[in-house]
This record gives structure tokens, sequence and C-alpha cells, in this order.
């Protein structure tokens, strides 16, 4: 639903301390500060969690489908002996990235809202406030999971994030979803050792889900290793499984764990407290300019994955990062002007 945000109701803030804050230490954060950085800019990032947090909380040794350069930002190689990086090697790679910038960072620090006027503004933090000419929010999606919305999912057996499968051998586990994250996920638990349950919403598998998996798993449900129902939908999440409608009935499906792996979405609280609107489309895309970046407030600039909304799979680093040279060549252009 769209942000309200009354311009008049926050004071201006004092003379900037940094001449742009980049809200996000993912990859598309870091590369827009850099490119900030390199135009002679006063940078700092802000991050809630660690650095790259969304990576560090991708399942281990997760392979990424694209070839390291297309992962690659501020022109630095990205060394790995892997046709396809794994996520130890990103995590490695933008660790390095920002220290050869040295850029200023402040982590584990999260963002509360934005207060001032364009050229003055205050992004307000947990721990204080940072003065800042303009704003980059680069924020993605991956902390704020799509909840399931029925009774139980709160309880310590169900899990919207999946790490790897080794503590569940010899243990009975349903996962839900039929994308790509579901379908590495049930076959490595498979094979791993545990009794899988698949459950989908949809027909069949998302032909969404990439040709060299989507292939294995159709073929781990058809000879029976992984068990599959579809069309079907969650009820309830109880103490000792899932209770399920599927086109046979209601059934009780038995699970020690439950990884619901139902996709993510960007963080529209947040995006309302920095005052960034929303559009009423299907896809509730934050309110930006498409060639500039710019959102509704003067000054402040979406970046990566956050653009596209509830649509995740618009923007990926391969081309989020592209954004950060659009940004900061603009923003490099107004301090000219300035000066003239």
């Amino acid at each position: 639903m769209p942000a309200t945000f009354a311009e008049s109701a926050f004071p201006a803030a004092p003379a900037a301390l940094f001449d742009v804050v980049v809200i996000g230490a993912g990859p598309v954060g870091l590369a827009c500060a850099l490119e900030a950085q390199r135009r002679g800019l006063r940078v700092c990032v802000v991050e809630k969690g660690a650095l790259v947090n969304s990576l560090v909380g991708y399942p281990t040794n997760m392979e990424f489908f694209s070839t390291p350069e297309l992962l690659e930002i501020g022109n630095y190689p990205f060394p790995t002996a892997h046709y396809k990086p794994l996520r130890e090697d990103a995590l490695d790679y933008y660790r390095r990235v920002a220290a050869g910038e040295n850029l200023t960072l402040r982590l584990y620090e999260r963002v509360l809202a934005l207060e001032g006027e364009p050229g003055a503004y205050e992004v307000v933090t947990e721990k204080g406030r940072l003065g800042t000419r303009y704003v980059i929010v680069a924020t993605g999606f991956f902390d704020v999971p799509n909840r399931l919305g029925v009774p139980g999912e709160d309880l310590p057996h169900l899990s919207y994030y999946y790490k790897e499968p080794y503590a569940h051998a010899g243990q009975s586990v349903v996962v839900i979803g039929a994308k790509n994250s579901a379908a590495k996920a049930a076959l490595q638990l498979a094979r791993a050792g545990a009794q899988v349950t698949l459950l989908v919403r949809g027909a069949e598998i998302s032909e969404s889900v990439k040709y060299w998996i989507r292939p294995d798993l159709v073929n781990r449900i058809a000879e029976g290793r992984i068990t599959a129902h579809f069309n079907t939908t969650i009820q309830a999440i109880e103490a000792d499984g899932v209770r399920a409608l599927t086109p046979a009935g209601p059934q009780h499906i038995p699970a020690h764990f439950i990884y619901a792996l139902t996709g993510y979405h960007p963080d529209y609280g947040l995006l309302t407290a920095l005052g960034i609107h929303t559009r009423p489309d299907a896809a509730c895309t934050p309110w930006h300019q498409e060639e500039t970046f710019e959102t509704n407030r003067p000054g402040v600039y979406l970046a990566g994955t956050v653009c596209g909304g509830l649509n995740t799979s618009r923007w990926f680093i391969e081309n989020g990062r592209h954004h950060a040279q659009v940004i900061a060549g603009q923003l490099a252009d107004r301090g000219q002007q300035a000066l003239m």
C-alpha cells in the first residue's frame, strides 16, 4: 500500500556529514558506495546486519546461477576455481572489494527513519543520526519472507531459511514451495538421508526452476525418493507435522522439520519509514523514475532488487549493479553544477 509522508512534519537537518548514505551493504549497495566514492563523494554504508548480510544467510556452498564476471563490481576481478561461484567465494570477494576501496561501513546498525529536506537529510538509526545530501536505498528483499499466514507458523521446527541438510539425516522433512530454493533444498535433503515431502501449491514444479535442477527433481519424485503433493494448500503447522488440503482431501503430513521456501519481499515498513511511496500496481513497486532511480523524495534513490517490489526476479546482482553507475553519475553531475 502507498506510504504516507508529511514533509512538513520533519525539521531541517544540520550540515551534512556525508554526501551519500547507502542503506544496505549487499553487492549492489557496495557497488553504489564505491562508484560514488570514486567520484569524490563522501560515502557511508549503513547495514542492519553483517557485510553482504543476505549472502551470509544463503545455504552453505550455494552455487550462484551466474558466472564470476557477471557478479563483479567496481572492475575488481572475481577469482574463483569454479565456473559458477559458490556462496563462500562471493563472501570473500565482496569483503575484499569493500576493504580495497576503504569504504566507511556501519554494520549491525538498523535504519529507522529519514528526516530533513532535500540536500540536508538525516538518516536516523538505532545508534544515532547521519547527516547526508543524498540517500541510496539498496536493501534487497531476502530478509522479509513471504509468510504462510496459517496457525502454527511460528513453531520452532519451521524455518523460512534453509542452510544445509546434514542435521536432518533420518528425519522427516517437509519442504513447501516449487521454485529454485525449494527444489535444491528437497534434492539436498533427500541425498543426505532425510525423508522428504514436497508440498506445491501449483500443478507441477515451476517452469522457472533452472534447466539442470528441474529434471533432477522431477525424476526423484517419479522414482519415489521424494514424495510430492501438488495442488496443495497449507492449513496449519502442527507440532508433529503439517495439516494440508490435497486433491485427495485433508491430510496430516508428519514432519520433524519444515522449510517454507515461499519467497521473500522488500521491507515495505522501512520504505514507508523513509517516506518512499509505493505504486498501486500488482508488484507494489516502490516509486522511482525508471531512468534515474530517484524516488518521490528528491535526492533519495533506489538501487538493485528493491526496485522491482514484489517482482523480485526483475533485478539481480548482474543487472542491478549497473544502477550504481547511473546514480553515482547523477550525484557527481549535481555536485559539479552546484560549484558553477
